[in-house]
């Protein structure tokens, strides 16, 4: 026979083969072929069973089965025809997709005797078995999983060497003794219980239990099986114990829940003091016996952020501390400041920034503690004997330190309790910190309150504006009156004057938040009367939260109106809608002045009423008149008195928008050093038009050919307007928006150019209401670059939608064509 496997191999002369399980062969080793004479390639992909020369036996059926391994003697059919008897192990292999597939081990040559297939395998049969059987007695022996058997009568019938060592006592003490005699109480009772109850219902248990073995010093978490030893008839002989450590799973969940119980208890207030003591009430008691929280006193009492914070240039040498919460039985604060000896611990926590585990001997617990006032004795007797110094920071600044100590009978500290604490402690000075910057800014929000307003109006081309804004006097506080303007795209502009109720911070807050409210609804070109419902549901929001949290005996109202406009000056249309506003005053190009006559609508706040807009055409050189009614209310008249007086002082002839505004304030507010009792806000717009010689559009077929059509029609309108230093860019961006429009949207497409005195603005419009985006495209990918080739070439772009579909849109400065 020629050699497939190296001779000097151990595994060379052993047959082996794998059957898959639909029962194919899979392998076929040189020494199966030198037994049975088969060639690998006439075996493998075929069915064993074309190998069998008699049926499975009995045996080896029921652990085909139940997938078991199982060791015996086939008759297998030899090449020549004739039938060989091979001693045979098979072993299961289960597979990741859930089916098994079996390894066939047969009987070396030397393992079956030299005179091959007539030599007795009862011999080899009997070597196997003891061999075994030597298997199974070391691996029960020697099993890290403590084990042990009790008989019928639950007596102890042997134990393997962990089990004996968790016992803490010979075998031979406790052979022929019940649990319960060997170990009398808690929670062996309960074990002798479980037993029984296995013995009699041949049903497996388990129980999970925390308690100190009796060969071990500390508690730990155990696994604990109980399990019927049957005979080949089914019947209960024994029941065995199997104890397994849980110690570190069970640790492990205790800390995710400590994590996780940190992340919502710790920080539920904007109080400094407040969040120390819940540091030490989530902490004292389950993750260590006492709990001190100590902050730097800046931090406790003073506004002034820079001054409230140990930082890397400044040291925490006589760094001055309180006492801001301690658990349990330890006072909560004391009677005045105090620092840390220079070269202690917490001393050494507060200027590094690092937290450090110490041990009751360690000297250096005995050189700090008297300095601490004796929360952490030096003396392992006294009450402590494991302390972490863990530094409370946030943002690069140390805030405090917190003492976690545990006494004399509890698990010392280990380095995945100072991770622990590390992380709960970064989450505590996250909310200090946070807590202590609230209590700064708030010194200074009054100040704050009049960089909320627009501090200069931005330039476009569709109206004139200027704009006045006197505060309240002192005693009425500043109020939240506001007033903005917005470009929106397409040259069009939004007018907004709005009016918080009430004075003073919170309305003052109020009126950011609805300012930077408008301006976000306004960039997503809103019809105005949709933009106001929004704002209507912020509005409610901010009442809903401020009710859950109200002070008690302080009184806040949450309320405000707005008013809202959008000036076309392509159509010199003008979109209006206001909510609960007083209206405008329309003032015509030859002094014609009148209230305009639009729905009112609901104050903001009230929810779920609706607002409507009114839509009219404007002639070039109109004015619009926006305000808040502290222009037209006042102590010594009436409103009506007011509105008369405006429109009065409005119906002129035309005149510089400034001295207009002067010559309002003059009328309406008489000349007195006092200021006037509310805010006053006046927002005056003189409307623009653009001719039809700065706007061009063209209509364009759904067609891929109307691509090149479209650059051709910007192109030359580029050339009437002047701008040919524009035209390869814009060529670029028609070409990208128009074969948008052409491969996912909808006719009618059009194409618009507006040229404004300050940019160039290219639209494409569809019937399509599918939002576009950008997208980062793939090397291999033949498109998605048009809208970041567009946001590249261009100064802004964006979409905006219509009745009839939506309109994408991009600006150019003009200044490039310069």
């Amino acid at each position: 026979m020629h050699a497939y496997a190296d001779p000097h191999s151990p595994t060379a002369t052993v047959p082996m083969a794998a059957v898959d399980a639909e029962g194919t062969v899979t392998l076929w080793s040189p020494a199966a072929r030198h037994l049975l004479g088969h060639a690998p390639g006439e075996v493998i992909g075929r069915p064993a069973a074309a190998l069998l020369a008699a049926p499975l036996p009995g045996p080896a059926l029921r652990a085909l089965t139940r997938s078991a391994p199982w060791s015996g003697v086939l008759t297998a059919r030899h090449r020549d025809g004739g039938a060989v008897r091979v001693t045979v192990r098979a072993h299961p292999c289960p597979e990741g997709d859930g089916r098994v597939q079996w390894v066939l081990l047969g009987a070396a040559p030397e393992a079956a005797g030299a005179a091959g297939p007539e030599a007795a395998p009862d011999a080899v049969l009997a070597d196997a078995a003891r061999k075994d059987a030597a298997l199974k007695e070391w691996a029960y022996v020697q099993s890290p999983i403590a084990t042990a058997v009790y008989d019928r009568d639950l007596r102890l019938t042997g134990a393997n060497g962990e089990m004996l060592r968790l016992s803490g006592r010979p075998e031979e003490a406790m052979l022929g003794l019940q649990l319960t005699e060997i170990f009398p109480g808690s929670p062996f009772d309960e074990f002798g219980r479980l037993m029984a109850q296995v013995l009699r219902t041949g049903e497996a248990l388990r129980t999970d239990t925390f308690f100190r073995a009796p060969g071990q010093s500390r508690e730990r978490a155990w696994a604990t099986f109980f399990t019927p030893l049957k005979d080949g008839d089914g019947r209960v002989q024994g029941v065995s114990i199997a104890a397994l450590d849980r110690t570190e799973p069970h640790r492990a969940r205790e800390r995710l829940a400590l994590v996780n119980d940190a992340g919502a208890r710790i920080g539920t207030t904007l109080d400094v003091g407040r969040t120390a003591e819940e540091l030490a009430d989530l902490t004292a008691g389950g993750f260590a016996d006492l709990v001190t929280v100590d902050l730097l006193d800046a931090v406790l009492h003073s506004g002034d952020p820079a001054a409230a914070a140990l930082d890397g240039d400044r040291q925490a040498d006589g760094a001055v501390l309180r006492r801001a919460a301690a658990r349990p039985g330890l006072p909560a604060g004391r009677p005045g400041p105090f620092s840390y000896a220079p070269d202690s611990p917490p001393a050494e926590a507060l200027a590094s920034g690092r937290a450090s585990l110490h041990r009751a001997d360690a000297a250096a617990i005995g050189a700090w503690a008297d300095g601490t006032g004796g929360t952490v004795p030096s003396d392992p007797s006294d009450g402590a004997h494991s302390v972490l110094v863990v530094p409370l920071g946030a943002r690069g600044s140390t805030l405090g330190v917190a003492l976690f100590v545990r006494r004399p009978g509890t698990e010392p500290f280990d380095a995945d309790d100072l991770l622990l604490a590390e992380e709960i402690a970064a989450r505590a000075g996250v909310c200090v910190d946070n807590a202590r910057r609230y209590a700064a800014e708030r010194s200074v929000a009054l100040t704050l309150q009049r960089s909320l307003l627009p501090g200069r109006l931005p330039e476009q081309a569709a109206v004139e504006v200027t704009s006045r804004y006197l505060p309240a006097g002192a005693q009425a506080g500043v109020g939240g009156d506001w007033f903005d303007v917005i470009p929106l795209s397409g040259a069009r502009v939004a007018l907004v004057v709005g009016d918080v109720v009430g004075h003073g911070l919170h309305a003052s807050a109020v009126m950011g938040r609805l300012r930077a409210a408008v301006r976000t609804l306004a960039d997503l070109d809103l019809p105005p009367d949709e933009l106001l419902t929004h704002l209507d549901d912020l509005v409610v929001q901010l009442a809903q939260d401020e009710a859950a949290e109200q002070v008690p005996g302080a009184v806040r109202e949450t309320g405000a109106t707005c008013l809202y406009v959008v000036y076309d000056p392509v159509s010199r249309s003008c979109v209006l809608a206001r909510a609960g506003h007083p209206a405008p005053v329309l003032v015509t190009p030859g002094g014609t002045a009148r209230f305009l006559d639009i729905p009112g609508g609901p104050p903001l706040g009230l929810g779920g009423l609706p607002f409507e807009s009114t839509e009219l055409q404007l002639p070039e050189g109109s004015l619009l008149a926006l305000y808040t009614d502290g222009l037209v209310e006042g102590h010594d008249h009436d409103i009506g008195a007011g509105l008369d007086g405006l429109r009065a002082a409005l119906s002129r002839p035309a005149a510089p928008l400034e001295q207009t505004c002067d010559a309002v304030l003059d009328a309406l507010l008489p000349r007195r050093p006092e200021r006037p009792t509310d805010d006053i806000a006046l927002l005056l717009a003189r409307t623009r038009a653009l001719d039809a010689s700065q706007v061009r559009s063209w209509d364009l077929p759904a067609e891929r050919s109307t691509v090149a059509d479209a650059r051709k029609f910007a192109s030359e309108q580029l050339t009437a307007w002047g701008l040919e230093e524009l035209g390869f860019t814009t060529e670029l961006v028609v070409s990208e928006l128009v074969t948008n429009a052409v491969r996912h949207a909808y006719a009618p497409i059009r194409l618009r150019l507006i040229r404004e005195r300050a940019s160039l603005i290219c639209e494409v419009s569809d019937a399509s209401s599918t939002s576009p985006r950008m997208r980062r495209a793939r090397v291999t990918d033949e498109g998605g670059r048009g809208l970041l080739l567009v946001a590249q070439l261009t100064e802004r772009w964006g979409t905006r939608f219509t009745p009839d579909g939506k309109t994408i849109w991009a600006e150019q400065p003009l200044a490039a064509a310069g």
